[in-house]
């Protein structure tokens, strides 16, 4: 049963945990367009030199129509990857098409020649698995279907000794294209999980579990300058007194409060937020898409209430206040300090005012 799983694993999840297949599956349908972006060029070129080739030559003129449609339609598959965003299921789609289509090259290949074992359907066999990550499971019945229809209606075509050859041949050929693919998925699969951990180490901040400082300005910059997007909220927050806390309850109580106020923030943004610790005591909380006041009153005062219930000190009867500066983007910055500037005025105002848990910047 451990052999079947692993296997299934294998097939589905080219050897890696389902829930991490899905985690760097976007950095794979990427990588598969950039590879037969570039693929499609040579294609485009190779069809047109056997074009040009065809139209100088008597031996493969019959294949002259084959090979002008190759390039028509490589030239339009380079032109939509311009238009397309990289990873694009409809590109990816495209991709299967165009692996579909050589094998049908191969198949008329072999059908100008019939006297011959076909050989260019079983060299498409082998390399075009290799350069598809994606599910193993999606290339097996892919190559399964092109290599009955191939079978199928090279019966009766071919020589019957041919025809067996084609069998054998296509038959052991799909089976090793197959296992060739599930080979070539799981090392670049492994490739991106080893990529995406290492970013991930990069990108965060140890003690909360949140983004660090350099992820936080990185990502709200994306986030600025990007013309199309004219709306967000931007909070920074920091606990009243810590130094306090610090001095009272020693720093690996003071480390808790922090690890605790990281955690909090952690469940209360879970969506598409940009969510970090900016360094000491202060994080950062960046809402994309909207720029709604009330709502973001709401959430600081949600914020507030959060981190005064759920962050714990040695006395039970005490708690911990946050102070939280709030500015509202409306497209006008675009940097981080810009933004940062102002949220930093909100923050120092709420804490000139005791009584007065967040500050909006006007």
């Amino acid at each position: 049963m451990s052999f079947l799983k692993k296997l299934r694993d294998y097939f589905f999840y080219c050897g890696i945990d389902g829930k991490e297949y899905k985690a760097i599956k976007k950095e794979a349908y990427v990588s598969n367009f950039v590879i037969w972006r570039s693929l499609h060029f040579l294609i485009a070129a190779t069809f047109i030199a056997l074009y040009v080739i065809a139209l100088l030559s008597n031996v493969v003129r019959q294949n002259a129509i084959i090979y002008l449609v190759g390039a028509g339609y490589s030239v339009l598959v380079i032109i939509l990857f311009f238009i397309l965003k990289k990873d694009s299921l409809i590109a990816q789609f495209i991709i299967y098409i165009s692996i579909s289509l050589l094998f049908l090259l191969g198949g008329l290949v072999s059908l100008n020649n019939p006297k011959v074992p076909a050989t260019t359907f079983i060299v498409f066999l082998l390399i075009a698995p290799l350069f598809m990550i994606d599910k193993p499971f999606f290339m097996a019945i892919e190559l399964s279907i092109a290599a009955i229809i191939f079978l199928v209606f090279m019966h009766g075509i071919k020589p019957q000794n041919i025809w067996y050859i084609d069998l054998v041949n296509v038959g052991t050929f799909t089976v090793v294209g197959i296992f060739l693919n599930v080979i070539a998925n799981a090392i670049r699969i492994r490739e991106f999980v080893l990529t995406r951990t290492i970013n991930i180490q990069k990108d965060m901040d140890e003690m909360t579990g949140l983004k660090n400082k350099g992820a936080l300005t990185r990502e709200i910059n994306q986030f600025l300058e990007d013309e199309t997007k004219t709306k967000g909220i931007m909070f920074m927050l920091d606990i009243d007194r810590f130094k306090m806390i610090n001095d009272t309850y020693g720093h690996d109580i003071g480390d808790s409060v922090i690890s605790q106020l990281g955690a909090f923030l952690g469940t209360l943004f879970i969506n598409n937020e940009i969510v970090g610790r900016f360094g000491g005591d202060e994080f950062i909380i960046f809402i994309k898409d909207t720029d709604d006041l009330d709502a973001a009153r709401k959430m600081a005062e949600e914020i507030a209430m959060g981190a005064a219930a759920n962050v714990l000190l040695p006395v039970e009867e005490e708690t911990i206040s946050v102070s939280i500066g709030v500015a509202i983007y409306h497209g006008l910055e675009r940097n981080y300090s810009e933004l940062f500037k102002k949220a930093d005025i909100a923050l120092y105002k709420s804490k000139a005012n005791p009584d007065k848990r967040f500050a909006v910047y006007e």
